[in-house]
C-alpha cells in the first residue's frame, strides 16, 4: 500500500495543474523596474506560461495532485 505524498508548498504557490495535466505558472519579472519595459511587454507577461517538458518531472513531484 502506497503512502500519502507530501506537496511541497514553495511548489505549490508558484505553479497550478490543470485538468489536463499541464503545468502552468506565472511570468517573472513582473513586479518592480517596469517603468522601462514597454506596454506590449508587460501586457504579454499578464498571461503566463506553462512549464517546459524538461522541468514538468521535476516539479510535479512536488505537486502530487
Amino acid at each position: 500500500m502506497a503512502g500519502k505524498y507530501k506537496t511541497r508548498k514553495a511548489v505549490s504557490k508558484r505553479f497550478h495543474k490543470t485538468a489536463g495535466g499541464v503545468i502552468k505558472h506565472a511570468c517573472g519579472s513582473r513586479s518592480h523596474l517596469l517603468g522601462h519595459k514597454s506596454r506590449k511587454r508587460k501586457r504579454q507577461l499578464r498571461a503566463g506560461s506553462t512549464v517546459s517538458s524538461a522541468d514538468y518531472g521535476r516539479i510535479s513531484r512536488g505537486l502530487p495532485l
